[in-house]
């Protein structure tokens, strides 16, 4: 088995142990009722990862069966991947405000895998992973584009049903506007910062190689 074969089933792995860990959220939200059913697509965290597993398992048939990603694989990688490690950023930042607030947050295993374990992999697999050139500069303003979309969403129809999938969003859980501003301005610079992490781990370390043997 080569590297590039053994690389395209872990991918076919991540995707799978997301698509498990999505429906144990689920199910444990549920039977804990600390989401309605209709709030649990709410969540950045949830569709970001909905789109990883789909992700995942396309660039994993197409891991098998050629030797390089292709360019838009690459580029598609790097937008979800800066989605779903800022959000356990967040998620990590979340639970750290809550305890100096106070509040109690039960974390299942299932938020451990897609707010951590499945970030760490991927940065790794991001890194490491054969068969993946450089990914463009121009990457990261589009990442802005889904959190930007997002929020306004979020925000619209939370308004209309009294529910935020996180408390910074809820101006009556912040200290006022510039709180929530604030906040907003550095969620987005973290997912900036991020997708300029990817981009430039991807340039300083392309994993394919040229006929003559240069990365």
């Amino acid at each position: 088995m080569t590297a590039r074969t053994a690389f395209g089933w872990s991918r076919l792995a991540a995707a799978a142990l997301c698509l498990v860990a999505l429906v144990h959220r689920l199910a444990w939200g549920l039977s804990s009722q600390t989401i309605a059913g209709e709030n649990f697509l709410a969540y950045l965290t949830i569709q970001s990862n909905i789109a990883f597993t789909v992700l995942a398992t396309i660039a994993g048939v197409i891991a098998l069966r050629h030797d390089e990603d292709p360019p838009w694989l690459t580029t598609a990688r790097a937008l979800i991947l800066s989605w779903t490690i800022t959000a356990g950023l967040a998620f990590a930042l979340i639970v750290w405000q809550a305890g100096l607030r106070g509040i109690r947050i039960d974390v299942p295993w299932s938020d451990v895998v897609l707010h951590f374990v499945l970030p760490i992999w991927t940065i790794l697999a991001w890194l490491f992973g054969p068969g993946r050139r450089a990914a463009s500069w121009r990457v990261v303003p589009f990442v802005l584009v889904y959190p930007l979309v997002w929020g306004g969403f979020t925000m619209w129809r939370g308004a209309i049903v009294g529910w935020f999938p996180y408390y910074f969003l809820d101006l009556r859980q912040v200290s006022g506007f510039a709180e929530f501003a604030v906040t907003c301005a550095i969620a987005l610079a973290i997912f900036a910062g991020v997708a300029s992490g990817l981009v430039l781990l991807s340039r300083i370390r392309p994993t394919v190689r040229d006929a003559d043997g240069r990365p």
